[in-house]
């Protein structure tokens, strides 16, 4: 079932603020020697890095640490190409940053056509500003309307057509189905109530299954939530894996176990909006597991490996089908894309971006149920890359929800 490999924080804004220059350095705090000992903070990701001059988007930092430490500030700065500072909005403070990482999402902003420097940066408790790597941020001229040619009105006026109203922002692709159960990640997981993340039936030793070329073992904290997301964060571990390899922590989501227990079931359209990794040996899924059923209740409404950087894998277990769904233009690393799955009798559905890509003509069978599962798992290195070091990476998502 697994596809094989195919400056510190000043900026100058007017004349005056040279002339106080020399008055305010002495108060501005700076790194020194005596300050090596501050863990060393990397930049995973960091976006946008194009926009279009009148429009308003965020912008998304990812970083990790090499200890465990608190910071005074999070943020991204943007400056000109006279070095004017004009950040995003909305910087994160007291912001707690481990190995195993941490990503923030600021407020909006717009910005005029022109190329600038885009860059994450931190302040530490002792008011030092640290910049992190920087890249260039492209805001291209929104594109002139055309000018439409005035209309003379007819005589009689036209009759209108009737109006269609929009679909509601919640409705399903699939006909006639509501919205039963969801989790949009706008708090923190509700582990016990609504998810389990420590452990799974579907692993051998329930927080981890090198027999599946699995690195994984699970920590309920490799998840986080912020800003609606939840970020899943893989990280090398200190545990030894039954076949000698390193195991590497990470995150997992099942209702199984859980005092909900929900299931999906015969009929059941599920879907989720995810952003999909760039780093070797990520895999990340939505799948589905119940013990003691036909391939294990198995569905996956998708598989993803970066080194098939426009392919998703589309499986039924139940009734065996599959198939690799590629596309360019709607997958690829860093994107985010909508994936949903229709658990029909007689044949399964999956939708990438609310269009219907594949249906396998098996399907589930009348009686099918099954739990929820979102994770992020680790290549061992026998169909896909295994991580190439140990920098820690993460894969997102924006929801789950299940319609009936």
């Amino acid at each position: 079932m697994r596809l094989p490999a195919m400056p510190v924080r000043l900026g100058v804004n007017s004349a005056a603020v040279i002339g106080l220059a020399a008055a305010a350095l002495a108060a501005v705090p700076l790194a020194t020697q005596a300050q090596a000992a501050t863990p060393r903070v990397t930049q995973d990701r960091l976006t946008p890095t194009a926009l279009t001059a009148g429009s308003t988007a965020t912008a998304s930092l990812a970083v990790h640490s090499s200890a465990c430490f608190t910071v005074r500030t999070l943020g991204v700065g943007v400056r000109d190409a006279a070095g004017r500072n004009l950040d995003f909005p909305g910087s994160s403070g007291n912001v707690r940053i481990c190995p195993a990482g941490v990503s923030i999402t600021t407020a909006a902003r717009s910005l005029p056509a022109g190329s600038y420097t885009e860059f994450g940066f931190w302040q530490g408790t002792d008011g030092v500003w640290h910049n992190l790597a920087s890249h260039t941020l492209t805001v291209s001229a929104a594109k002139t309307p055309p000018v439409t040619p005035p209309v003379t009105p007819p005589l009689t006026p036209p009759v209108a057509p009737p109006v269609t109203p929009t679909a509601p922002a919640t409705a399903a692709p699939v006909a006639g189905k509501s919205l039963v159960w969801s989790d949009e990640f706008s708090g923190p997981v509700a582990y016990g109530s609504r998810w389990v993340g420590s452990t799974t039936p579907s692993y051998r030793y329930g927080n981890h299954n090198p027999d599946d070329n699995k690195l994984d073992w699970l920590d309920p904290s490799a998840v986080t939530v912020a800003n609606g997301v939840a970020t899943f964060t893989a990280s090398p571990s200190s545990h030894t894996l039954e076949n000698g390899n390193q195991a590497w922590t990470t995150g997992l989501l099942t209702t199984q176990g859980s005092t909900e227990g929900f299931q999906v079931r015969t009929g059941d359209y599920a879907e989720t909006r995810v952003q999909l990794p760039s780093a070797e040996g990520a895999w990340p899924a939505l799948w589905t597991w119940k013990n003691g059923t036909t391939g294990n209740g198995e569905i996956d409404s998708f598989e993803y490996h970066p080194d098939n950087p426009n392919l998703l894998e589309l499986t039924n277990h139940v009734s065996p089908a599959q198939d690799y769904y590629t596309n360019a233009a709607a997958i690829a690393p860093g994107t985010w894309v909508t994936i949903g799955t229709y658990y029909g009798a007689t044949s399964v559905d999956w939708y990438v971006n609310g269009v219907k890509v594949y249906s396998d003509g098996h399907g589930v069978g009348s009686n099918w149920s099954a739990y929820l599962i979102l994770n992020l798992s680790v290549g061992a290195g026998k169909y896909h890359p295994a991580p190439s070091g140990t920098a820690p990476f993460s894969f997102a998502a924006d929801y789950v929800r299940v319609y009936r």
